[in-house]
């Protein structure tokens, strides 16, 4: 594989329709973006694997919403991952790429930092969240921690929110290329079954805690193209996923090629941040004089920081609102 047919692919979510099983999908490549946003953070292991596995997810997720739109990921628990939360910003044009930020926050005191990430979670949900831009009230679907990987939780909510069969397999880890550095790389493949006219589930799921689950909403032909096309994907490997070794193209050719896969054009995927200072002193405006305080420098600045980009801004108080205060 050349270095140019590599790059084309890098930080890319290829869309891909199985014509002959009723099944959609989308096939991720995560490098440059992934690397950005675990470089800049000191992150344990445990927890930059649950950064890699939501962004991975986000990204095959939110490839399907409008131009201009944001699709947000969040999961919360109780336990030492307390939260790992994903942007994805649409692009504003056709043909524009997509921008993503992340970032998580855990307790360092009770974290097991090579352990397992996700029974550090603890209890909790898994949000989606939608929205479409000023004048509009997002859109907000969750699902409790469960089945164990948050590929598991993605695949609940689009069972309980949607009644949508979907199916997630991801790689990530830290990988060496030839004549390259070490880093990060991250795929994915998402399958879902195209949606039927008015699908709805009454009652109870097979799933864990009587959650939904994909096979509790097909019967008959639909049911055997699904499980069909899920033993196909089975048959991936971490290597295959991640990649550069096989492009998106080939993969979908060598795991789906009875299934008369069809592509479209690929979204190709940036590191981007919203931050602003307008936008960090609209968020300080819900602090009291007092918080602004204790916010202040003995330079008299207030200081805030980016938590998904590391930007350091410094303001005046009376800039806020606020006049400076020795009492801190």
């Amino acid at each position: 594989m050349t270095l140019s047919s590599r790059i084309a692919w890098d930080d890319t979510v290829l869309p891909f329709q199985l014509d002959s099983a009723d099944v959609r999908g989308r096939v991720a490549r995560l490098d440059g973006v992934l690397e950005r946003v675990l470089a800049q953070h000191d992150y344990p292991p445990a927890i930059e694997a649950l950064v890699s596995e939501v962004m991975l997810l986000t990204a095959l997720i939110g490839q399907t919403v409008k131009l201009r739109w944001k699709l947000s990921v969040q999961v919360r628990g109780d336990g030492p991952a307390r939260l790992i939360a994903t942007d994805y910003f649409a692009p504003a044009a056709e043909g524009e790429p997509a921008r993503m930020r992340a970032f998580a926050s855990f307790d360092e005191t009770r974290l097991d930092p090579t352990g397992a990430g996700f029974p550090q979670i603890g209890k909790g949900y898994f949000a989606i969240l939608i929205d479409q831009g000023q004048g509009t009230t997002p859109y907000q679907g969750i699902t409790p921690i469960a089945g164990g990987s948050l590929a598991a939780c993605a695949e609940t909510y689009f069972a309980q929110s949607e009644q949508l069969p979907t199916r997630f397999a991801l790689s990530y880890g830290r990988s060496t290329l030839s004549n390259q550095s070490e880093g990060w790389r991250g795929g994915g493949v998402m399958l879902q079954h195209m949606p039927k006219a008015s699908p709805h589930v009454v009652g109870g799921g097979s799933g864990e805690g009587g959650l939904l689950a994909p096979t509790d909403m097909l019967s008959g032909e639909d049911e055997e193209n699904w499980a069909r096309a899920n033993v196909l994907l089975d048959t991936v490997d971490d290597l295959e996923l991640v990649g550069p070794g096989i492009q998106p193209t080939d993969l979908l050719v060598r795991l789906f090629h009875e299934e008369a896969p069809r592509v479209f054009d690929a979204q190709p995927v940036e590191f981007g941040c919203t931050c602003s200072p307008d936008k960090v002193r609209q968020s300080l405006s819900i602090y009291s004089a007092k918080d602004i305080a204790h916010m202040t420098t003995d330079e008299g600045k207030v200081t805030a920081d980016c938590q998904f980009c590391g930007a350091h801004y410094e303001f005046q108080p009376e800039t806020l609102g606020f006049e400076a205060s020795g009492n801190r």
